[in-house]
């Protein structure tokens, strides 16, 4: 009597372990990387105040650079830039960057970023989160895609960044290529 008990309880155990195994997953989304679910192109503006530019300034330094290296070490910035569909600084946002980045290498100019595009337009509600090294000397520069809500709702991809245009450290503009490959 003890072994049918045995070995029934040994059976149950089984049959459970394997159907768990089998829905998880076919639950499971298959991804592919040359074929996101959402992929759209923005232009990121960023002025940084220089202290007579209030009305104009987009984002301003809140740490000062260290006098560690040559570059902008240890400088933070904190912002509210507007996000175009096209490269011009006076169209109409689709959506703002709220955020900050700080200069993080002594020896070359490198920045971290942490940022949520906030989208409130007719074609998109919600907000994306994105952060990453923006590794600023590259042509092209990867970004993760972390998540988002509202049309974005758990979204996760890759946001590739781009420099456009740069009027020293005053002005910036980077396209946006943004990749969703986890789309619910």
């Amino acid at each position: 009597m003890g072994s049918l008990v045995l070995k029934s309880c040994c059976l149950f155990f089984l049959i459970l372990f394997v159907s768990q195994h089998y829905s998880v997953s076919a639950m499971k989304k298959s991804l592919n990387p040359k074929k996101p679910c959402k992929r759209f192109i923005l232009y990121y503006h960023d002025i940084l105040f220089g202290g007579n530019d209030v009305a104009n300034a987009t984002s301003a330094a809140t740490a000062n650079a260290t006098r560690l290296g040559n570059t902008s070490f240890g400088m933070l910035v904190v912002f509210d830039d507007p996000m175009t569909k096209d490269q011009h600084l006076l169209s109409p946002p689709v959506a703002r960057a709220q955020g900050f980045y700080f200069y993080d290498m002594k020896t070359t100019y490198n920045a971290w970023f942490a940022y949520t595009l906030v989208f409130n337009s007719s074609d998109h509600k919600g907000t994306l989160n994105i952060m990453g090294a923006d590794m600023m000397m590259e042509k092209t520069r990867d970004l993760s895609v972390v998540g988002g809500t509202g049309d974005f709702f758990m979204a996760r991809g890759i946001a590739t960044l781009q420099t456009m245009a740069t009027e020293g450290i005053k002005y910036f503009r980077l396209k946006m290529d943004i990749k969703l490959y986890e789309c619910y």
